[in-house]
């Protein structure tokens, strides 16, 4: 593998530093932010919320969003604070919280499809760098010896398909994770706006409730 990073050229290095950050942003997202959402039983936590606010129980709602603190809770949170207000007040408070929230969820994936995108391109750019030198240095034999040896030709050209493989290494895993970070993405933002639709329904079907 070291043989075969060497052989690739000084390109091969842009291609594992986007290599470096494209598994950190993976790591991050996987296991440090979207697993610790997983934990949570978003469909549990916000039958609670809403059987706490039929119950004019609002200070207890509020405080299960506190204690089960992510971006459902948080958003639902806002609205609970400001039910004494009307409707729209209550549904401008929670869009203003998604705004804070979804950029958390959306943390670092066009940077992560950036990296997808590009690594294939700098393994092209050094495939063709080094297509170049490889037929620069067949010139030079060829108007010395006269000939140039076919294993020395495809030799040169195997090396300087190395960063193609390179950079199509990083990228395939990069924009298959990308593509299911978003996917989660939308999910959360989906389930967000159900949740926010339902607690204000459940505001206009009772009486105009109090923070107790």
């Amino acid at each position: 593998m070291w043989k075969f990073i060497i052989d690739g050229g000084w390109l091969m290095l842009p291609i594992f530093i986007c290599s470096f950050f494209s598994v950190m942003i993976i790591v991050e997202r996987l296991f440090f932010y979207f697993f610790s959402v997983s934990k949570f039983k978003s469909t549990l936590i916000l039958s609670e919320v809403l059987e706490c606010v039929r119950k004019n129980k609002i200070t207890e709602a509020i405080d299960i969003c506190k204690t089960k603190s992510f971006y459902l809770t948080n958003i639902l949170k806002a609205g609970l604070f400001y039910c004494d207000g009307s409707r729209e007040i209550v549904r401008e408070t929670m869009e203003n919280a998604s705004l804070c929230e979804i950029p958390k969820l959306e943390k670092n994936l066009n940077f992560l499809s950036t990296l997808a995108h590009i690594s294939p391109l700098i393994g092209l750019l050094g495939t063709v760098v080094g297509l170049v030198k490889c037929f620069q240095n067949i010139e030079e034999v060829t108007a010395v010896a006269g000939m140039v040896n076919p294993s020395t030709l495809a030799g040169g050209i195997r090396v300087a398909l190395h960063t193609t493989v390179g950079g199509l290494c990083v990228a395939i895993p990069a924009y298959i994770a990308y593509n299911y970070f978003v996917h989660k993405v939308n999910l959360y933002v989906r389930e967000a706006e159900i949740a926010a639709v339902e607690l204000i329904e459940v505001f206009s079907q009772s009486s105009t409730p109090k923070i107790k």
